[in-house]
């Protein structure tokens, strides 16, 4: 504790904009979780305030009273004990008066006041020992009392506290924008679903068994056309990689059905991609099969021209864009890219009937392309144009949603951008039988040379996951409460305690960059304890589901979804009015529907609060005059290889020499693809009831084959499995 802020008008003036109100600035500042709440003024608050300073995992509290006369008193320090914070209170006089608690660095306070309102504010955890789990049912508790009672001091506090509409003190909501184009969409199939479902479930039966029908297609397509046996592979690999970064990505708020989408318009790329390419080789006058075609058309065309779907998700989905994840953009660009991959390989292994042998599809991100001389020698390693895309979008991710953490982060896409080109010039250069030029080769080596660019993929995928959870606890205001308890309690008590110590500690006299870095450093603890613990959570609620069935468990995955969307939405929006999809009130109702499901309905979902009972009663120029020097390393790799202009050129060469039949078969194998990508990969929302199903077989065919497309199967083995879990999964979540 620094000696100047001793005093209780230092402290006050902190925290405090007035003797009964909280500075908007210091709420402001760290992104803090603000609840007024009415309450009398017994042991239970104090205990409570207590419990507060507890979780936050310190051992003592500065107390003092905020009155214009008191500003002299010294701040107390007392311990974390309840009788000795009374003793404190008593020792003042027998009239009430307002005073504040705080903790040692000014990251959490609770403002109670001479009559029953008290003001907590400061990070999730300390809110929620005061008003209990579910912050925004007390706030909208507060607000109807503010509305009822009519009092000035409560109105003015619902007002400044965001409680309620500033000036509208009958307004419930206030205006917010528009739907954009893809929310009416969804709200289109919303609306057939609850209308028409004997339509929506013959029109669900219908695709699951067009779905089955394209797969035997793939699978039967190789006995007429031998070339076509690469469809099924490299569709595979583009669904392995896609599924590992969107498991590993626990904070997206896409779905994978939207993903595999994005991959279908990242592949429908190659055509205009090679169009492009086409007219600079014209304008250029150069050969498709030379190094200008290879490296300085095909690298910048097709590194750039990877990140158009995402600027045409902001046209279509303007409003759903600004409820991005982090990981969503590195999602999305991923997709893109893997689509495109998918598109460039099939193409050219189709036309040259054979697999590519530089390519190693791993089964850790498949898809990289490693090129090796005759005697062993590595030459070139290309992590793929999925690893590679997504890697630009994940600190595209970091920079868009990050920016309340400082503009610096705006210089890590281009780094990004030169590692993608960089990787991707070399091995078009090794292909293409030429060499980097040494200066260009010198700073590929430093950017890790091609091995690794999924490393730092993965790299940035954990630090926007962190960064997404961290911004997610800051909108606890308004998104509900999982059922039961936060999970991991002492290692977040740990980590508050630890990052309280060190924070005092940093000097407030140094210069500003060496300040921030340090408390960045000192915040680093929290941000990955809070991750875990919201991870540890959500799959805790996860695991109790799948023991309720596949049908609970589906409707938890896309609660989860729903819920991160509407946090990072709140996060993301600063205070500005934004669109909520779904809306508050079905988002309550969902987390309530799901409590009673997982068996914690007695509380509502949420976990009580000692006081709840009286709450109402986000490019360096790479290429430059001398990339290529030297005599060609690698002779003739051009044989196999290709980017997206050669690849079609070839597909059109080898389709033109089909018969008509051989002509049909390459079709219904090109629909068959776009089906698979496009069509039932969703997580399901009606499944068929054993008992109906035992009465009615013939009915619950069309249900059966409705939830059960090829790209739905791993959700029903997902969900059966879970019905095999033992009775002990369900204490993972304690009230």
């Amino acid at each position: 504790m620094e000696e100047q802020a001793m005093l209780a008008r230092d402290l006050v003036l902190r925290v405090c904009a007035g003797a009964t109100e909280l500075d908007p600035h210091w709420i402001r500042a760290g992104g803090k979780v603000t609840t007024p709440f009415v309450v009398p003024r017994d042991r239970n608050l104090i205990r409570a305030i207590v419990s507060a300073g507890r979780a936050m995992g310190v051992s003592r509290l500065l107390v003092c009273r905020t009155r214009a006369e008191f500003s002299y008193d010294a701040v107390t320090e007392v311990p974390l004990d309840t009788d000795t914070l009374i003793d404190l209170i008593r020792g003042w006089g027998p009239h009430p008066t307002d005073f504040l608690v705080c903790v040692e660095d000014f990251s959490a306070a609770v403002l109670v006041a001479a009559d029953e309102l008290t003001v907590a504010a400061g990070p999730a955890d300390f809110v929620r020992e005061l008003v209990g789990a579910d912050i925004p049912q007390a706030r909208t508790a507060f607000a109807a009392r503010a509305r009822a009672d009519g009092g000035v001091q409560l109105t003015r506090a619902a007002q400044l506290y965001g409680c309620v509409a500033p000036g509208a003190r009958h307004t419930k909501a206030p205006r917010v924008p528009g739907p954009d184009l893809a929310e009416r969409v969804a709200r289109g199939f919303a609306r057939a679903r609850e209308r028409s479902p004997r339509t929506v479930r013959a029109l669900r039966a219908l695709r699951g068994a067009w779905g089955w029908a394209v797969l035997v297609v793939l699978l039967a397509a190789p006995l007429a056309v031998p070339g076509l046996d690469a469809a099924i592979p490299t569709l595979v690999a583009a669904f392995l990689l896609l599924f590992q970064l969107s498991w590993l990505a626990r904070s997206r708020t896409v779905s994978f059905a939207d993903l595999l989408r994005m991959a279908a318009v990242g592949a429908a790329l190659l055509w205009p991609i090679a169009a492009a390419e086409a007219a600079l080789l014209r304008l250029l006058g150069a050969e498709p099969y030379g190094v200008v075609g290879y490296a300085y058309v095909a690298v910048p065309v097709e590194e750039l021209g990877k990140l158009v779907p995402l600027l045409l998700f902001a046209l279509v989905a303007r409003r759903r864009a600004r409820r991005l994840a982090a990981v969503d953009l590195l999602l999305l660009a991923a997709a893109s890219g893997a689509g495109f991959q998918l598109a460039e390989r099939l193409l050219t292994e189709v036309a040259l009937g054979a697999a590519d042998v530089s390519a190693d599809d791993g089964v850790l991100l498949p898809g990289s392309t490693t090129v090796t001389a005759p005697d062993g020698t590595v030459l070139a390693v290309f992590a793929g144009h999925a690893v590679t895309t997504g890697l630009v979008g994940a600190v595209l991710g970091l920079a868009v949603v990050g920016r309340r953490y400082g503009g610096w982060l705006w210089l890590l896409p281009p780094v990004a951008l030169a590692v993608a080109l960089l990787d991707h010039l070399n091995l078009n250069a090794v292909l293409a039988g030429a060499a980097l030029h040494p200066a260009t080769d010198v700073v590929h080596g430093l950017l890790g040379g091609g091995v690794l660019t999924p490393w730092l993929l993965l790299l940035a995928l954990a630090c926007a996951v962190a960064m997404d959870y961290r911004m997610i606890g800051t909108a606890a205001e308004s998104t509900p409460a999982l059922p039961g308890q936060p999970p991991l309690p002492r290692l977040r008590r740990r980590a508050w305690g630890r990052s309280i110590a060190m924070r005092v500690r940093v000097p407030a006299d140094i210069a500003p960059l060496f300040r921030r870095i340090a408390l960045s450093w000192v915040d680093l603890p929290v941000t990955l304890a809070t991750t875990v613990s919201s991870i540890a959570h959500e799959l805790a609620v996860s695991a109790t589901a799948a023991r309720r069935g596949p049908t609970a468990l589906c409707d938890t995955w896309r609660f989860l979804r729903w819920r991160r969307a509407n946090a990072m939405g709140e996060a993301r929006s600063e205070g500005r009015a934004w669109r909520r999809y779904p809306d508050q009130e079905e988002l309550t109702r969902g987390v309530r529907e799901l409590a009673a499901r997982l068996g914690l309905s007695a509380t509502g979902g949420v976990t009580g609060a000692r006081a709840a009972g009286a709450l109402f009663a986000a490019s360096p120029v790479v290429a430059g005059v001398s990339l290529f020097s030297g005599t060609p390393e690698a002779g003739d790799g051009t044989d196999g290889a290709a980017y997206a202009l050669l690849a079609l050129d070839r597909a059109q060469t080898w389709l033109g020499g089909l018969d008509a039949g051989g002509t049909v078969w390459a079709a219904l194998s090109l629909v068959a693809v776009v089906t698979l990508l496009v069509s039932g990969n969703g997580v399901p929302y009606v499944h068929p009831r054993m008992g109906a199903f035992l009465r009615a077989p013939g009915a619950n065919t069309g249900v059966v084959l409705g939830m059960l497309a090829p790209g739905q199967v791993g959700y029903a083995l997902v969900g059966l499995a879970g019905m095999a879990l033992p009775r002990r999964v369900d204490r993972l979540l304690v009230r």
